[in-house]
């Protein structure tokens, strides 16, 4: 089995590349789903998706770290029957746990709607979100078995596939369909993800069967196996349902404080649709890469500390915090000079208002998700949900009093402030986990100067390019391979990169 696994930098590349395709993608698909619906469907539909992931930590989240992180165990000493074994026992706590969930919201729809979202329009996408969640949780058990078993491949070409699937079926929906009243247009939009994830969900149960066709070793005792799997899905599962809860609690709350504080309900749910549905995701189209090396660092941390090799767990920790300062914060510098009217262009919506608070929120973000992928590596989890849970209580607190007196500027001043204190905590118990020695001026320092460096300059160039006359997308373009060449040399100028 080991033969066919990609190594670690391999497996980050391969996800990353293909990563880059589907979220650029998924990007195309919401700027055209957002000029299809308009800022208040997409509002509607932010007060929706939540409530999906508060289904999804109830039932699925916690049983997909246990096979990632279980997966590379057995592997590690041969035993495939105990990998088989551990997706099976995971699939059927799966449904054991969906049943009664989904029945409760289907028959109480209605007040959920109401009295916990606030808007009775998200009626038919919260019926419809039952069985994408039973699909979505079969798909993402099998798919963490590939991941953490180090066959990338299968996984991410079948996410990329989603991808066009999903673009295809909630567009073409919409096409054939509208115009509608926005609850049955956020249905339709729910109702594209089920089809997608039918495909996604039967697919890798059957490339799964195929790759464990031969059970060898000796498997595991069943009480010994529940509680591995209880051990690591119960505190993720947890930690993942108390911060979807606040998530969802904050999504629900904007539009609110934001009536308290004097603007009008619709008004309201297009402001939380510009901000959180366009320009937070716009942002979030760079770390795409985040999402692939959660998934190769965290099986290889697992295996590593299961052998006691504490100086690969530090290699791989040190290499994995590099990598988020040398792609990620460019990247961030570079869409608060160009976002603004990338974004209008786009959107046709003003996206630039907060852009650079936002895009510091985002930077930290992607810091703070890989320290917490390299402590579940380890073997932290309780340490991961203690911080997550803190810096969500945070955000949310900031939403409650704040959004009233300063409207959605409460809302960023807490994502800049929840970020930057779990960045600085998950620094820190990285260090007590792994004996990792902070390396600033390789993590922090050198690509901070480059980034800044080229912002300044794309920045001026931008603005001349601009006042000659020329649009903001080819401008824009020429900024952007500007900026990555001026960077690479400022890395090179500070010696940062190595030969090896």
């Amino acid at each position: 089995m080991e033969k066919k696994q990609l190594s670690a930098g391999g497996s980050a590349l391969f996800l990353t590349a293909l990563g880059a395709v589907s979220h650029v993608l998924a990007f195309c698909y919401r700027v055209a789903l957002s000029r299809m619906v308009g800022a208040e469907v997409m509002g509607l539909y932010q007060l929706v998706m939540p409530v999906y992931s508060v289904l999804l930590s109830l039932t699925a989240v916690g049983l997909t770290a246990a096979v990632s992180n279980l997966t590379p165990q057995y592997m590690a000493f041969h035993n495939a029957a105990g990998v088989r074994q551990t997706v099976s026992a995971c699939l059927r706590a799966f449904f054991l746990l969906l049943f009664p969930i989904g029945l409760t919201v289907i028959l109480a729809y209605d007040p959920i709607s109401v009295y916990i979202l606030g808007d009775a329009r998200t009626q038919l996408g919260l019926v419809l979100l039952i069985p994408c969640v039973a699909l979505t949780g079969v798909e993402n058990i099998h798919k963490h078995f590939f991941y953490g078993g180090g066959y990338v491949r299968p996984p991410a070409i079948v996410e990329l596939l989603e991808q066009f699937i999903r673009a295809a079926a909630v567009l073409g929906l919409l096409w054939l369909f509208l115009p509608q009243y926005p609850e049955r247009t956020v249905g339709l939009i729910v109702l594209g993800m089920v089809l997608c994830e039918v495909f996604s969900a039967v697919t890798l149960a059957v490339l799964f069967r195929r790759k464990l066709v031969r059970s060898g070793g000796p498997g595991e005792a069943r009480n010994v196996l529940r509680r591995r799997i209880a051990a690591i899905a119960v505190p993720v599962g947890l930690t993942s349902l108390l911060g979807n809860l606040m998530g969802a609690a904050n999504a629900t709350l904007i539009p609110r404080k934001l009536v308290e504080g004097g603007m009008g309900r619709s008004e309201a749910i297009s402001e939380l649709g510009v901000v959180c549905g366009m320009t937070l995701p716009m942002l979030a189209l760079p770390t795409v890469f985040l999402g692939a090396l959660s998934l190769v660092i965290v099986p290889r941390l697992s295996r590593a500390a299961a052998l006691g090799q504490s100086g690969e767990v530090r290699r791989l920790a040190s290499k994995a915090i590099s990598a988020v300062s040398l792609l990620l914060l460019p990247a961030m510098t570079l869409l608060v000079v160009l976002g603004g009217d990338v974004g209008a262009l786009l959107f046709r919506q003003n996206v630039g208002e907060w852009l650079l608070p936002l895009a510091a929120a985002t930077a930290l973000t992607g810091y703070q998700s890989t320290l917490c992928s390299i402590l579940n590596g380890t073997n932290k989890q309780s340490w991961v949900a203690i911080v997550t849970i803190l810096c969500d209580a945070v955000q949310l607190l900031f939403t409650l009093l704040l959004i009233p007196r300063a409207g959605m500027g409460g809302f960023v001043a807490g994502a800049v402030l929840s970020s930057l204190l779990g960045t600085a905590l998950t620094l820190v118990l990285v260090g007590r986990a792994t004996g990792l020695k902070p390396r600033i001026f390789q993590w922090v320092t050198a690509p901070a100067l480059a980034s800044l460096l080229m912002g300044l300059n794309c920045n001026l160039l931008f603005r001349y390019l601009k006042d000659q006359g020329l649009s903001p997308l080819p401008a824009g373009m020429a900024c952007l391979i500007f900026g990555l060449v001026l960077y690479g040399a400022a890395l090179q100028a500070q010696g940062v990169w190595e030969k090896r």
